[in-house]
């Protein structure tokens, strides 16, 4: 199979979907590899890194996508790439289609078959190609948000780990999944007063059990929410529901009860956000504010550290890039039902039922598609 991996074109993205190491276990299965011209650049990774695997270098993204079978990359496809999908090519990479449409329309209108890595699963019930971003996300939430609370920056002016005398910073992480894990175990070393919120009594009992005191946890009633809110100095929302939109969690009356200078983090910013007031921004201008409050919604926050955050996706994505290419997409799937829950697209048709209930697009389930 002719494998492509073009650069990415979102703002401020830096990742690429192949890792030379990827495109060397391609090339020894026999496929062919084609990388776009300094694809790999912003992760430290060379064209001639690529050349040593075996792959071959293509000048343009309009070379990659009209040769290769199989696409892989990071981020959604970006409007000018859609133009370049067609039917019977297979897409491998986050969509997030959720809340957006235009993105769905356009998969949709192509024909390609699109496969999500955030919502491919494992027998655990885990989202296995979500989480390595995730736990970057996470661990960079309280980083970014302790650099947002300076005061030069619109934040209170704050310390996260305050000095002897005056104490530390209040945390509230709404979610203890991965992100909401390892965002409270980052501001917790940062020194922070780190409370995590969560609706599953037994996750609750797992996160106490494991970290001994290292951060308190609530059951994340309405009422406890937006108690804790209200006394927070950073908010971190770090909720998922899988291929659907993120619920909003603090509306934007909320925020008139926050302490000025307050940060919400929003690393649900992919699908969709968690608080009513945020919208999508980039690495380049993280940040903005709403009643006095500041928001660091950017929408890829992974790309901050493509070095990491590349080689973290490429181990986690490797075994399925082969058996795609191996099988082929169908039998792939049909052999892997994990994987099956990854199609969210084919020949025309929307194959994910939570992508289909917040756009109120018809599905057709993911087993029937495979008889198309």
């Amino acid at each position: 199979m002719k494998i492509g991996c073009p650069k990415e074109v979102k703002a401020q993205e830096f990742r690429v979907g192949v890792t030379p190491a990827a495109a060397q276990e391609a090339v020894a299965n026999g496929h062919e590899v084609i990388m776009q011209a300094g694809a790999g650049a912003g992760a430290g990774f060379a064209d001639a890194d690529y050349e040593a695997a075996g792959a071959r270098i293509a000048h343009t993204a309009e070379d990659v996508f009209s040769e290769a079978e199989m696409v892989v990359k990071v981020k959604e496809p970006q409007a000018a790439e859609r133009k370049l999908l067609r039917g019977g090519q297979i897409l491998f990479t986050y969509l997030h289609l959720a809340p957006d449409p235009d993105q769905t329309r356009d998969l949709l209108e192509s024909g390609v078959t699109a496969i999500a890595y955030e919502t491919v699963t494992d027998r655990a019930g885990g989202l296995p190609l979500l989480a390595p971003m995730s736990e970057v996300a996470g661990k960079l939430a309280p980083q970014v948000g302790a650099w947002a609370l300076q005061k030069a920056n619109g934040g209170r002016g704050v310390l996260m780990g305050g000095v002897p005398g005056v104490g530390p910073a209040e945390v509230v992480v709404i979610g203890g999944g991965v992100v909401g894990t390892h965002a409270a175990r980052v501001a917790a070393g940062m020194g922070a007063d780190v409370v995590v919120l969560d609706r599953s009594l037994p996750r609750l009992r797992y996160l106490d059990d494991a970290f001994r005191g290292e951060f308190t946890t609530r059951y994340a009633s309405a009422a406890t929410t937006a108690d804790l809110v209200a006394r927070a100095d950073m908010v971190v929302g770090a909720v998922l529901i899988p291929g659907a939109a993120a619920p909003k969690l603090v509306s934007r009356a909320q925020l008139g009860s926050m302490k000025p200078g307050a940060v919400l983090v929003d690393v649900a910013i992919d699908q969709g956000g968690c608080f009513e007031t945020s919208k999508a921004t980039t690495h380049e201008d993280p940040i903005y504010e709403v009643d006095g409050i500041v928001h660091y919604c950017v929408a890829n926050m992974p790309g901050a550290v493509p070095r990491t955050s590349t080689i973290a996706l490429g181990n986690a994505t490797l075994p399925f890039i082969i058996a795609l290419a191996n099988k082929g997409w169908k039998a792939a799937c049909e052999s892997d039902e994990h994987l099956l829950a990854g199609l969210n697209t084919h020949a025309g048709r929307l194959t994910n039922y939570a992508v289909g209930r917040a756009l109120g697009i018809d599905v057709l389930s993911p087993s029937l598609a495979l008889k198309i």
